[in-house]
């Protein structure tokens, strides 16, 4: 099964597109993959035409809308069938209208409740039966700088649906037959025409006879009350790889809630969030740090001993270095997950002022102090505001 793609992919958009921006994607996207129109491929079209429907159906709402932004797929799939969405999720009819215009409208459906009702139940698949895929879940993991950097691996628990051991997820005592709904006849989902001066369409809702399953069960599962699902806490292992980044997402195949009818179960995506370190910055796999050094030092010059991720290491200050310097650490940043290899460590030197100095440095001070008024620096070492400019090495 393809992975799902993220719905302002789907659509085209950005993440901050409004409305109408919304509603003018979905409707060139809606005309270009219509089964009816596109003939060159009609079963990859209507496959197309279920995705931006769905994508169309969240981001047009600004409460899934929202639940969306912050929990991804998890966040609406409430909102859908089990195992995802379906034709009879769809709950904004009339905007369909709106899009197509009447008559486009009423060429697409026929312009009747019936053949609108095929379209969107009976003859795209959207009723009940047929296996349905499990709902994805979300997961907020804290990880520190460290095992941002080197990875590691950590337990979890998680609260999920899990199919019924007793009854195999059927909500029927073991041996027990299931009978077609006859409110519904199996479709899980019942139908009421409404008409509207472009026509008709209809609003479709689960049969309440067999709470949308479309099958009655005669004598129900003691364990599972009839409902075929048990909710269970389970722990699972995550890998974290080393140099992943704060929001990072891990998808853990197979480990969201159980599929339906036969479908496969969701997927679990794991989202990282990394703490700050307390001496080190990074941008993606660059990292930087800041080292006070002595005046002295950066006039006559010395060697200075630096942290790194990995233990520390030595960098020679030349003789008349400018505070402010980068100076840079092949390969001690962390891996970079995009291209492969690692990132640098950036060290900016900077001039330690200290608090207090004693009475022979105040004196030394002063006599520097001295002598050093009067000369001018050289033209060609003048920063801006008349300060040595930075350099880099």
């Amino acid at each position: 099964m393809a992975q799902k793609r993220d719905y302002y992919e789907v659509l085209g958009i950005s993440r901050d597109a409004k409305a109408e921006e919304v509603k003018s994607a979905y409707r060139k996207l809606a005309k270009k993959y219509h089964p009816d129109l596109n003939k060159d491929n009609p079963k990859e079209a209507e496959e197309k035409f279920k995705e931006v429907s769905e994508a169309y159906e969240v981001l047009i709402d600004e409460q899934k809308r929202a639940k969306y932004d912050r929990y991804g797929f998890a966040g609406v799939q409430d909102n859908f069938s089990p195992g995802g969405f379906s034709w009879g999720d769809f709950t904004h009819f009339g905007d369909v209208s709106d899009i197509f215009g009447g008559g486009v409208f009423n060429d697409f459906f026929g312009g009747g409740g019936d053949s609108l009702f095929d379209f969107f139940f009976d003859r795209r698949g959207g009723g009940r039966g047929g296996p349905r895929r499990g709902g994805d879940l979300r997961y907020d993991m804290d990880v520190s700088f460290e095992e941002a950097a080197f990875g590691t691996e950590k337990e979890i628990e998680i609260y999920r649906e899990e199919a019924c051991p007793g009854c195999g997820g059927t909500g029927a005592e073991g041996g027990t037959a299931l009978s077609t709904c006859p409110d519904c006849g199996g479709r899980g989902q019942v139908r009421n025409v409404q008409s509207h001066g472009f026509g008709q369409f209809v609003r479709i809702h689960p049969c309440q006879k067999c709470r949308g399953s479309g099958r009655l069960i005669e004598k129900q599962c003691p364990e599972c009350g009839g409902e075929g699902i048990v909710h269970r806490e389970r722990k699972i292992s995550v890998r974290v790889p080393a140099g992943v980044d704060n929001g990072s997402r891990l998808r853990l195949s197979g480990e969201g809630e159980r599929g339906t009818e036969g479908g496969p179960p969701g997927d679990l995506y794991v989202v990282l969030h990394v703490s700050p370190h307390k001496l080190f910055q990074r941008d993606g796999p660059e990292i930087y740090l800041d080292v006070p050094v002595s005046y002295t030092t950066l006039v006559l010059g010395g060697e200075v001993e630096v942290p790194t991720l990995t233990g520390k290491a030595n960098i020679k200050i030349p003789a008349g270095t400018d505070s402010g310097t980068i100076f840079r650490l092949r390969g001690k940043g962390l891996p970079d997950l995009q291209r492969g290899g690692k990132g640098n460590q950036h060290v900016r030197i900077g001039v330690e002022v200290p608090e207090k100095v004693s009475g022979r440095e105040k004196e030394l001070l002063e006599e520097l102090r001295v002598l050093r008024e009067g000369e001018k620096p050289p033209e060609e070492k003048r920063g801006f505001f008349g300060f040595g400019k930075g350099k880099k090495s």
